[in-house]
């Protein structure tokens, strides 16, 4: 079987380490390949690599790497479709719906290729007699990614495109479980003129990682993945004197208030639930009607919806299914243990999804439903991370709004509702980063940054968007006066003044 290695200075190299992981295709539940598990000095090798690169590409004029980034953009567009089918194949979701992963990280790519304005700095004549100020943003040198599986193309081009386009070299690190697509982006970037070094991948775990966090070549360090890694990944990285943004779990609440277009809710809600079979930061986790009746009428509607959910193989002949698979069959077990946690814990399992028919020996698991959740019980407080809706009912708008914000995490939170008063005030009191107002799924388009509150991140920037210019480069400050313009003598022993 074959092993999938690294890329590092431009081009696919084997990995000479004894560790490797399996790789599935999740509809069947099949091994399709290996992946290396780098050594700490085959990652060194990768930092060194982008650290030598630094020199050069740091030098490329803006719009000249610009114009690398544009030629990526429509590369990445002509391989749109095989792209989607290697992520399908890997890591399960629907083939429409990796498509619309490969866009999404395509809008940051497009943002990117914006970098001759974007990176201009500041410039103030005369803030003293003859004295100028003026600022400039400055590449850092080596950046890392680390990211997660559910979304193997997008969350490494929310990462890459802006870095390389601020003057940094970069170093990825792809999840283990569906590091392919990574690897083809590589290709591509080489392809459209990338200089080698300057894009480097290196597949591995926790050891890959540690150097990544340790080495004081790396500058900065970009990772979206759960909570408890997101802490370690920012106190690792950030002791060692790097920049970090760790982009952490979610557990996300649609209220849904009396007043709401109520199909147009459950319909917006069956997608943000269910979609990618729940494997989403932004999925909605949790749905808060507010009052008993608006309640009863959202569950009713929902066990008819999840009557007709389709779940199947995301690359079929045909109409794409609903929902794939879960990742790994280890993941698939863990999200069965919480549908029985919320049952033991005694929240109403209204639709059972373990007990869904479906063909093959893939990772599947149907769409499961609760009612009567509670705060306390561990499917409100955790993240799930699969296909599994609670229902928490809200007895008033303020309810709704407590539960929210009491929680731990603060990613993303939507409003469905006519009422204009009640969402502006949603808006200003919810203590979340991402907010919809009847849009389910709350992503910023890549010209704004995203990011949550609370132990949804660590660290002061969000990704992509302007936040993203500003993590990816350091400001240098210039204050000035030409000698010819001095008239006179100057006390050079006090403070000095404009």
């Amino acid at each position: 079987m074959s092993i999938l290695g690294n890329f590092i200075n431009g081009q696919a190299v084997a990995s000479q380490s004894e560790r490797t992981a399996p790789v599935y295709n999740p509809a069947t539940g099949q091994q399709s390949l290996q992946v290396a598990l780098s050594t700490a000095d085959e990652t060194r090798e990768a930092v060194r690599v982008a650290h030598e690169a630094f020199a050069g590409w740091s030098k490329v004029t803006p719009l000249k790497r610009s114009r690398i980034l544009f030629k990526f953009k429509a590369l990445v567009e002509a391989h749109a479709d095989e792209l989607a089918r290697l992520i399908a194949s890997e890591h399960g979701k629907v083939f429409s719906d990796a498509k619309g992963e490969v866009t999404r990280g395509l809008e940051v790519v497009e943002f990117a290729c914006g970098i001759p304005h974007l990176q201009k700095g500041e410039h103030s004549m005369n803030v003293g007699t003859g004295v100028d100020s003026y600022s400039m943003m400055q590449p850092l040198g080596v950046c890392a990614g680390i990211s997660p599986f559910n979304f193997p193309a997008m969350v490494p081009m929310w990462m890459f495109p802006i870095a390389l386009a601020c003057g940094n070299t970069f170093v990825m690190k792809p999840s283990e479980k569906d590091p392919s697509t990574s690897m083809r982006l590589a290709e591509l970037l080489t392809e459209a003129g990338l200089p080698d070094g300057v894009f480097n991948v290196v597949n591995g775990d926790k050891e890959a990682v540690d150097v990544l966090l340790t080495d004081e070549r790396v500058e900065a360090v970009s990772f979206v993945g759960s909570t408890p890694i997101a802490e370690y990944i920012y106190a690792t990285g950030s002791a060692h004197g790097k920049r970090v943004q760790a982009l952490g779990g979610a557990k996300n609440h649609m209220v849904i208030m009396p007043d709401a277009d109520l199909d147009q809710a459950v319909g917006a809600l069956m997608g943000a639930a269910y979609g990618s079979a729940g494997e989403r930061c932004m999925a909605i986790s949790v749905a808060v009607p507010v009052g008993e009746e608006t309640a009863n009428r959202l569950r009713e509607k929902l066990v008819a919806e999840l009557d007709k959910l389709s779940i199947g193989p995301g690359l079929v002949d045909g109409p794409d299914n609903d929902m794939g698979p879960l990742i790994t069959r280890e993941h698939l077990e863990k999200v069965k243990g919480y549908i029985q946690a919320g049952a033991d814990e005694g929240a109403e399992l209204v639709v059972d999804g373990r007990d869904a028919s479906i063909e093959g020996d893939g990772f599947f698991l149907g769409g499961s439903l609760f009612d009567h959740v509670t705060p306390g019980m561990r499917i409100h407080r955790e993240e799930i991370f699969g296909p599994v809706l609670a229902i928490a009912r809200a007895a008033s708008f303020d309810d709704a709004v407590k539960m929210i914000n009491d929680h731990e995490f603060g990613n993303g939170t939507a409003i469905f509702t006519r009422d204009g008063d009640a969402a502006r005030q949603y808006c200003e009191q919810i203590q979340v980063g991402m907010v919809g107002v009847n849009v389910p799924i709350p992503v910023p388009m890549a010209f704004h940054s995203f990011g949550g509150w609370k132990r949804s991140l660590f660290g002061p920037l969000h990704m992509h968007g302007p936040d993203g210019v500003r993590f990816n480069t350091r400001m240098k400050t210039i204050t000035q006066r030409w000698p010819s313009g001095i008239r006179e003598e100057t006390n050079h022993f006090t403070m000095p003044t404009h």
